[in-house]
């Protein structure tokens, strides 16, 4: 005779054990697919590439070997989005210590995100600032580092950053801003790319307002001058 009360009803423990799979798949299932995505003939998607694949009915992206980018265009959006993406794990430990402590002392936080943390979280997780999401963030950049070669995670990221709604890609947004393709990108081009991916809706790389210009000079000269911290991507 069952007792009120004490136990949850069948039914409910059996929900909550689906409930608590389907959550371990998710939890897991990009860890295999980190393996999967290491051979170069695979061309991953991102979550943002499947939002619009469902919800707007499609995505322009063309995948483009790392060789066929424009080295403009690779230098460029390593200065800008991660300066020391050759010389750390997946995660530049010194920049999180700063953000942390910012948070600890109540302060605003400033980004910390390498690329292998934006290639992971467009890959497999959600744009925004969620706690949850960054705890998530953190082993699966530091998983695809080992896994992946740093010009494969370069690769990967420069074929599914957002640069637009609906584009997607290097080859995709040097085609739709500039006309030309990701091999042809000048260095005022690749800057101008690189600069307006922290935000592609409001940046437009091809109507570059008076600041979005000077951040693309600045970009430009620091990547002519990149050679001593990029060679683990032209050696």
């Amino acid at each position: 005779m069952a007792q009120g009360g004490t136990r949850a009803p069948s039914g409910l423990r059996r929900a909550l054990r689906r409930i608590a799979l389907v959550l371990l798949v998710l939890l897991v299932a990009p860890y295999g697919l980190i393996l999967l995505y290491a051979p170069g003939f695979v061309h991953p998607v991102s979550t943002l590439m499947l939002r619009d694949g469902v919800l707007r009915g499609g995505y322009d992206r063309q995948w483009t070997p790392f060789e066929k980018i424009s080295p403009h265009l690779v230098r460029s959006v390593m200065v800008s989005e991660d300066g020391q993406f050759c010389a750390h794990d997946g995660v530049d430990w010194v920049q999180m210590r700063g953000v942390v402590q910012d948070a600890l002392e109540g302060e605003t936080t400033r980004g910390a995100s390498t690329i292998p943390m934006q290639t992971v979280k467009n890959l497999f997780l959600w744009n925004g600032r969620f706690f949850l999401r960054k705890m998530l963030e953190l082993p699966l950049a530091l998983t695809a580092d080992v896994i992946w070669s740093k010009r494969r995670i370069m690769e990967i990221y420069l074929n599914i950053a957002e640069w637009g709604p609906g584009i997607y890609g290097a080859e995709a947004a040097a085609r739709h801003h500039f006309g030309v393709s990701a091999a042809n990108l000048s260095r005022r081009q690749a800057a101008l790319l690189a600069v307006s991916l922290p935000n592609p809706f409001d940046r437009n790389p091809a109507k570059p307002g008076r600041g979005l210009k000077r951040l693309a000079t600045l970009i430009e000269r620091r990547a002519g001058a990149s050679a001593d911290y990029i060679t683990c991507l032209y050696p």
